[in-house]
């Protein structure tokens, strides 16, 4: 399933003239004191604490790990804020060529970002010949959206990330007569949060072609919880760089693509505050996660259930063979959704094969949206 169960058991957008540096470049000074943290998936097999030093354990970045730009994955990055939001949304954005075309909107995992999704993206609009576009954001307390009512602490509840999802596709498309439909694809918490928004949005008649989620069951995540701040110690605090950073997410498995570790790594660490002790490390994480330990069970409690009860095609991606909970073991053999197991990859698909699992997203929207006479949608019967 997830390497957390095997380790465990703006108005509308504005477009920037160009993609702004990552973090880790100069514009990252003023957000040291960016924070607040989600959940505990997809942290990867954990890496053995750093027991010497920091001092005695610095050395030249390698240039080989070094950051990526997203400029070559979207074509437009932007800040989105509006009457229905009470957040700075920053979201990375590259439309349809076509006017009936299909956006996919994709919600990261928890302690990630919305580069996450870059090298799959790129994949997405080529595969489709840019039929689909792609919209992916980095949700309320993670990367560089920014909370406006209340920047200190973020309420990462689940149904207030929903209505975050809700609000984002409200204030880009206002008019549903000619916003394109959309699939929703979800890693993680955000498969949850995609589950969640699917009804929600279809109330406010927009066109949903499909739920994804990618490799997270109800079952086996709830009884790994426990277990998570265990994993969490063995996290480093922080890195000395970000190609640093880069090493630790690729030698531990966490993301087995070192490309798309060099896009998406860099925005989910922050320059540590000034005034941090000589030996404290120069980057920590952006999203503390054991800070966010009370909306674990939320996030999760009740997704089999609303993911089969979506009234949109239905599409789970697994990392493995491990077996599903009875609840979608019962709704795969009655066919109320696609399963596609995606081999030699961990927890962050996406990232591990963003090629295939572009391919099977490409697949399961040519299905599902451009639907062929005789052919049946996912979930139909």
């Amino acid at each position: 399933m997830s390497d957390l169960y095997r380790s465990a058991l703006q108005a509308r957008f504005a477009k920037a003239p160009q993609l702004p540096p990552l973090p880790g470049e100069e514009d990252e000074e003023d957000e040291a004191g960016d924070s607040v943290g989600s959940l505990p998936t997809g942290m990867g097999p954990p890496a053995a604490p750093f027991r010497t030093p920091r001092a005695a354990r610095k050395r030249a970045p390698d240039p080989s790990l070094a950051p990526i730009s997203a400029s070559g994955f979207f074509d437009q990055a932007m800040q989105v804020t509006g009457p229905h939001l009470d957040l700075d949304i920053r979201a990375y954005y590259t439309p349809p060529k076509f006017e009936d075309g299909t956006v996919m909107v994709c919600h990261h995992g928890a302690g990630y970002s919305g580069l996450s999704f870059a090298c799959m993206a790129k994949e997405v609009t080529d595969m489709s010949r840019g039929e689909c576009g792609v919209l992916s954001y980095d949700c309320r307390g993670h990367g560089k959206t920014q909370t406006l009512s209340n920047p200190e602490q973020d309420n990462l509840d689940v149904e207030v990330l929903t209505a975050d999802l809700v609000n984002l596709i409200r204030t880009v498309f206002p008019d549903v007569e000619t916003a394109p439909s959309f699939l929703l694809v979800g890693h993680s918490l955000g498969g949850s949060v995609c589950v969640r928004a699917c009804p929600l949005l279809q109330q406010h008649h927009y066109r949903i072609a499909g739920v994804c989620v990618i490799d997270v069951v109800e079952e086996f995540t709830l009884d790994a919880l426990p277990l998570m701040h265990s994993l969490l110690n063995a996290r480093p605090e922080g890195f000395d760089s970000p190609e640093e950073a880069i090493e630790w997410h690729v030698n531990t498995h966490t993301i087995h693509n070192p490309i798309s570790a060099r896009v998406s790594v860099p925005a989910i660490i922050v320059p540590a505050p000034e005034g941090s002790p000589p030996n404290a490390p120069a980057y920590l994480w952006r999203t503390p996660l054991r800070s966010t330990a009370p909306y674990w069970n939320s996030w999760f409690t009740g997704l089999s259930g609303k993911f089969l009860a979506s009234r949109t095609a239905r599409l789970l991606v697994l990392a493995g063979t491990e077996r599903l909970d009875k609840e979608l073991m019962i709704g795969q053999m009655q066919g109320k959704f696609q399963l596609v197991v995606i081999p030699n990859v961990g927890h962050m698909v996406h990232e591990d094969d963003p090629t295939r699992m572009a391919d099977v997203l490409v697949e399961f929207w040519r299905r599902n949206e451009r639907v062929v006479v005789g052919v049946k949608k996912v979930g139909e019967l």
